[in-house]
């Protein structure tokens, strides 16, 4: 029973600590450059004691990945510094959009009719989002901006799935620890110049800073790492989406951060697409390979 409940709860608990990122850098009174170079820098390094294997597979495939990561990271910070912790992971879970777009392109792979639906209620999805305007408010002073942003961490996402598929899977075996590893130092390293100097802070900022790269970032990938492969990758994809459903729940509790309703409608119809999306895949036969001409 215990290999059957562990591998579950180890995924519900890592989408748990994903879901507080929102919280946490709105929490901390670092500036967002500050917070996306130190919390990355902890993050790496926790990283490298907590799996082994993240300290193999070294290619430059693992760097450009890495790179596109780390592109997501900064946006995740970016955003939730700008907009509201809402509307930011919203806007990050719209990456399947981008990646039914770029992966006949990049990765050879067709585009099925049945596609089509999902991009088309995805886009809409979107559309809402950015129709939602909010007043500015403290934990939420740009947020138009801050949708950009939000928009930047669902592309890097897209191109650091397809990446992790190039480089041949996304388990330990493939390079995927590594490639982590690699995004979090690029990260840490481009915000660095924005970061320096730090001329005020509290050491409630340092305590967030160790939360986010400890528990957010490399506890919550250790968790996931360690046990998505037991677990059926419907079952996996449906338990993840603990982080988006709780991430504005974590920002309401700690910052009374309300989204608007077109807010809430786009994420919702974008949380149903995928849902649906996933639900759709599972239980489709694969496609016959065409016969060659």
């Amino acid at each position: 029973m215990s290999t059957l409940i562990l591998p579950r709860l180890k995924i519900l608990a890592a989408a748990f600590l994903f879901s507080t990122g929102g919280m946490a850098v709105k929490s901390c009174t670092l500036t967002a450059w500050q917070v996306a170079s130190f919390r990355c820098a902890v993050g790496a390094v926790a990283i490298l004691v907590m799996l082994p294997a993240a300290r193999r597979r070294w290619t430059g495939g693992t760097l450009a990945v890495g790179a596109a990561y780390a592109g997501t990271l900064t946006c995740f910070v970016l955003a939730n510094k700008m907009t509201t912790a809402a509307s930011a992971i919203f806007l990050a879970a719209a990456a399947p959009l981008y990646v039914l777009l770029l992966a006949p392109r990049l990765l050879g792979e067709r585009t099925r009719a049945r596609d089509v639906a999902v991009m088309a209620g995805m886009a809409v999805g979107l559309a809402l989002l950015f129709a939602d305007r909010p007043e500015p408010v403290a934990t939420a002073p740009a947020p138009l901006a801050g949708n950009l942003f939000g928009v930047g961490i669902g592309v890097f996402w897209a191109f650091t799935v397809m990446g992790l598929r190039w480089l041949g899977g996304s388990g330990p075996r493939q390079g995927a620890p590594a490639a982590v590893v690699a995004g979090s130092v690029i990260a840490a390293l481009m915000a660095l110049p924005g970061a320096l100097p730090v001329t005020s802070s509290q050491p409630s900022d340092w305590l967030w800073i160790g939360y986010l790269g400890v528990f957010q970032i490399a506890l919550a990938y250790a968790l996931l790492t360690t046990a998505v492969s037991a677990v059926p990758a419907l079952e996996a994809s449906l338990l993840l989406l603990v982080e988006p459903l709780f991430n504005p729940l974590w920002a309401y509790w700690s910052h009374g951060e309300t989204p608007g309703p077109w807010a809430i409608g786009g994420g919702v119809l974008i949380l149903g697409v995928t849902v649906a999306k996933s639900v759709r895949d599972a239980y489709s036969p694969p496609e016959r390979p065409r016969a060659a001409p």
